[in-house]
């Protein structure tokens, strides 16, 4: 089976125990962190933390270098033209129009690894967080706004099940892709247009089915009698513990002292 972004991963690590509403907190303290970060040092550090989080989280680290697949086209794409319009630091090379300076590569190299720590930040998150643990935490965060008729539950719900079936249809492409290169399709040859013109096959059957497969699963919610938050109780419920508050800390001091070294 393909593991995408999105993929929860059961097991029984430190991480997977804490409350998934502390989870999401840190996530996004991680997420906003990495760009706060402007030295080598200090991105050293925070990238040397999340390492250390995933080896904490006991999830298999092929599984991790599966979650920055989907990422690599943005990846590869950000560097080109880092590369190719920044003129910062000494020439390299010039050929014609094109010229390449050390400065573009140098930040280029950056991008490149914020962006995949970035997705590793967010994937810790839903790798060690089971899908309803993770709606309760995001409606738990979101329940002050329900004073302002915010429907919290039914909006964790959509998040949760949108991040539930990235690799659903990560897989679905492929297949869709596989089929079409069977009947001669050939998506990796040609111009923009050609290119753009290849996909057009692709999006149709994936947009169906992803439509298939959201009304299959809203005639299976409401025949388990699903009506959204109004008076719904929890099989369990979330729990604010000591080591929950010391994560909190550690995830704040490193942030602050990655942004400053």
């Amino acid at each position: 089976m393909v593991r995408g972004i999105g993929q929860f991963h059961p097991g029984e690590s430190a991480l997977h125990a804490l409350d998934p509403r502390v989870k999401i907190v840190a996530s996004l303290a991680l997420v906003v962190g990495v760009f706060l970060v402007g030295s080598a040092w200090g991105f050293a550090f925070f990238a040397g933390f999340v390492g250390t989080m995933i080896a904490l989280s006991r999830v298999p680290v092929g599984l991790f270098l599966g979650f920055l697949r989907p990422v690599f086209f943005i990846v590869a794409l950000t560097v080109f033209f880092q590369v190719l319009f920044s003129r910062e630091g000494a020439p390299l090379l010039e050929f014609g129009f094109v010229s390449v300076y050390t400065g573009g590569i140098e930040r280029g190299a950056f991008l490149a690894a914020r962006i995949f720590v970035l997705v590793l930040s967010a994937s810790l998150l839903t790798a060690t967080t089971a899908p309803v643990a993770l709606t309760d935490g995001i409606e738990d965060l979101l329940s002050p706004l329900k004073r302002f008729w915010f429907p919290a539950h039914e909006v964790a719900m959509m998040m949760t099940i949108a991040l539930r079936f990235i690799p659903t249809l990560d897989e679905e492409t492929r297949k869709i892709m596989r089929a079409q290169a069977a009947r001669g399709a050939d998506f990796s040859e040609g111009g923009l247009i050609k290119r753009g013109r290849a996909i057009v096959p692709i999006l149709i059957p994936l947009t169906i089915g992803a439509f298939r497969r959201a009304d299959e699963l809203a005639e299976a919610m409401e025949s388990r009698g699903y009506r959204g938050g109004e008076g719904r109780s929890r099989y369990r419920e979330l729990r604010f513990r000591l080591r929950d508050a010391t994560a909190l800390v550690v995830v704040a001091a490193v942030v602050v002292t990655a942004a400053f070294l």
